[in-house]
């Protein structure tokens, strides 16, 4: 379906709210030749520009500071400590988020700031444990959300997965919107019953609030850890959900001249870096 120019590539909608994601399929407005070259070649790998729509009938959304590009309506946006100043408080000093949160407020429709990145909306239910995101994923909600910070249960886990001691927890109902270093269609989705996933690497996205993360040695010996050449690995275990992001390491490694080296050479990693996600 179009609308005005855009394509909308993913819809989810609550009963009075609807989240869209909005594609140009082309820009043609360029006229500089540096940057018409720029476009032809992002157009011609499938690269499209991206921005999210959010239509409001008396309800509310909350968007990450900047992420703001234009709204229409009966709209006002309000500073917000998002549940109360010990909240607030809590979110500030325990994952390094702002005191204040914005919230707009009303009837009407919202668009957010565009971008060639991706986004991945997520619907949840009250009756769920919730999920909890890689650091930099959040990037608005609709009301309903309950939004604070989790500690990691220990001190290697904060290390191993560098975002520090806290992660960012969602809970209640309604429509999560993130920001994602990948396509939706190369995110993958494991479900766990009663079972576990290991992982070499920070790609995972996010995980049901209902799975224990650890990192754990590939080999319970030292000598075994050093033959098989892993080391560390993230253990999700539990039932519930993960979901992980194996191609954008890739991705990463291909922005550099020493990355594109890496990926001609034999396949092997060893803790798979990642920064796509981290502000």
């Amino acid at each position: 379906m179009d609308i005005g120019g855009y394509k909308v590539i993913v819809s989810r909608e609550t009963k009075d709210t609807k989240v869209e994601v909005l594609s140009f399929d082309q820009l043609r407005g360029s006229s500089d030749i540096r940057t018409a070259e720029k476009l032809f070649y992002a157009q011609n790998t499938g690269m499209t520009l991206k921005m999210v729509k959010i239509s409001l009938i008396k309800s509310s959304v909350r968007v990450e500071p900047g992420a703001l590009y234009y709204m229409k309506g009966d709209l006002e946006m309000k500073a917000s400590t998002g549940g109360g100043v010990f909240k607030g408080l809590k979110r500030k000093m325990l994952s390094g988020e702002s005191f204040f949160v914005n919230e707009i407020h009303g009837t009407g429709e919202i668009f957010l700031e565009p971008t060639f990145g991706h986004f991945f909306l997520h619907s949840l239910q009250n009756n769920e444990t919730g999920i909890i995101v890689d650091s930099g994923l959040f990037y608005g909600g609709t009301e309903g959300l309950d939004i604070d910070a989790v500690m990691l249960k220990t001190f290697s886990s904060a290390v191993a997965s560098q975002e520090g001691l806290f992660q960012t927890r969602i809970r209640g109902t309604g429509i999560a919107i993130m920001y994602s270093p990948v396509p939706e269609e190369e995110i993958e989705k494991f479900s766990l019953d009663d079972d576990r996933l290991f992982v070499d690497g920070n790609f995972t996205l996010m995980r049901s609030g209902s799975i224990k993360y650890k990192v754990v040695k590939s080999s319970k010996s030292l000598l075994a850890t050093s033959v098989s050449g892993e080391g560390l690995l993230h253990r999700f275990e539990g039932t519930g959900n993960v979901w992980i992001a194996p191609t954008q390491g890739i991705y990463e490694k291909m922005s550099t001249d020493v990355g594109l080296k890496s990926l001609s050479r034999v396949p092997g990693s060893r803790n798979t870096e990642t920064t796509t996600t981290r502000k």
